[in-house]
C-alpha cells in the first residue's frame, strides 16, 4: 500500500493536472473530453491497465476519501470527480474560474 501511495503522489505532485480513471469509465471519458476542450495539458493514468492499479486507487481513497474514478487533481489539489469538475468549470472554486485554476497550475 505504501509504495501505491508514494506512486499516486508523485504522480499528483509532478503533473500541473492528475486525472486517475478507468478506459472504460464514461465519467472519466467525459472529463477528459471536458479538458481536452479546454486544451488543458493533463496526464491521465488509466488503474483497469495497471499492475497496481488496485492498490493506488485504494490509496487515493486513503488520501482524499473518495473512492470512486475519476480521481481529479489541478495543482496538486483535489478537486473530486467529474460532477465536482463539471460544477468548476461551471462556477469556478474558491473564487477562481476553471482558466485561472489550470493557468495557476500551469496547464494551459
Amino acid at each position: 500500500m505504501e509504495a501505491a501511495q508514494k506512486k499516486a503522489q508523485a504522480l499528483i505532485d509532478e503533473n500541473a493536472v492528475m486525472v486517475f480513471s478507468k478506459s472504460y469509465c464514461p465519467y472519466c471519458n467525459n472529463t477528459k473530453r471536458i479538458l481536452d476542450g479546454l486544451n488543458a495539458k493533463y496526464k491521465a493514468v488509466e488503474l483497469n491497465q495497471e499492475a497496481d492499479g488496485d492498490d493506488i486507487q485504494n490509496a487515493l481513497h486513503k488520501m482524499t476519501g473518495q473512492r470512486t474514478v475519476p480521481n481529479i487533481f489541478i495543482g496538486q489539489v483535489h478537486i473530486g470527480g467529474n460532477s465536482d469538475l463539471e460544477a468548476v468549470v461551471k462556477s469556478g472554486k474558491d473564487g477562481k474560474s476553471i482558466q485561472q485554476l489550470l493557468a495557476d497550475a500551469g496547464a494551459l
